[in-house]
């Protein structure tokens, strides 16, 4: 089978340029082989392109416009179906072949005729290895032991700083025990000095009573020794 690709070399549209280009480097990408054939300077070439465009796929006016896209002899589509095809990984199935095995189309092609989900068997095929899970897994665990070792170690952190402040808080309490005693003792020193000074006070008047008394008594000794001599 060969893919005739119909299309204008000499086009002076840029926008039918630009499709051509599409179309034919997505088939190289893809190592589709192809034939191009130019019906700007073949008329035969324009003329068989016409001729065998389905009726219901010409525009308008009934003159279908490059590129054209055929399979043999069999009508393909014009470039907005091959766009199509391309957004929905159909290309092969639009251009009438069988997709190479492994390839997104040739998976989605057997869940087709299996039944199942294509994107299931997709992800399927890209699944990631049992050893690459297990290492992935094995990673966490090990993240998940350092974060819990990381946590102890600052729970213990903690611990040892609460107890350092409880025991600046003892050594505080000690401090203000020590003043308070010490307080007390200068409290009872001063009161003994107090009574010292008292009792101090009160040895000068007792003994300015007896000097007084022992005056008295000589005045009256004298006054008798007068009264005698009398």
């Amino acid at each position: 089978m060969v893919i005739k690709v119909f299309l204008a070399t000499s086009s002076g549209s840029t926008a039918i340029k630009k499709k051509q280009q599409d179309v034919v480097g997505f088939l190289e990408a893809l190592k589709v082989e192809y034939t191009q054939l130019d019906i700007a300077c073949n008329e035969e070439n324009r003329m068989w392109m016409r001729q065998n465009v389905p009726e219901e796929k010409k525009p308008a006016n009934g003159i279908p416009l490059p590129p054209q896209i055929f399979n043999e002899e069999g009508y393909c589509g014009d470039y907005e179906t091959f766009f199509d095809a391309k957004e929905e990984n159909s290309v092969y199935n639009f251009l009438g072949l069988a997709p190479p095995p492994g390839s997104k189309e040739a998976v989605k092609a057997e869940s087709v005729e299996d039944g199942t989900d294509p994107d299931e068997s997709l992800n399927d095929s890209l699944e990631v290895p049992v050893e690459e899970r297990n290492g992935d897994a094995h990673g966490e665990e090990e993240q998940a032991a350092d974060e819990e070792e990381g946590e102890g170690e600052g729970e213990g952190t903690e611990e040892v700083a609460e107890e350092g402040e409880t025991a600046d808080d003892e050594d505080v309490e000690g401090e203000t025990a020590d003043d308070e005693e010490v307080e007390g003792e200068t409290t009872e020193d001063m009161e003994e000095e107090g009574e010292a000074v008292e009792e101090t006070d009160e040895a000068p008047e007792d003994t300015q009573a007896q000097a007084e008394e022992e005056e008295e008594q000589d005045e009256e000794d004298l006054q008798s020794e007068v009264t005698v001599l009398q």
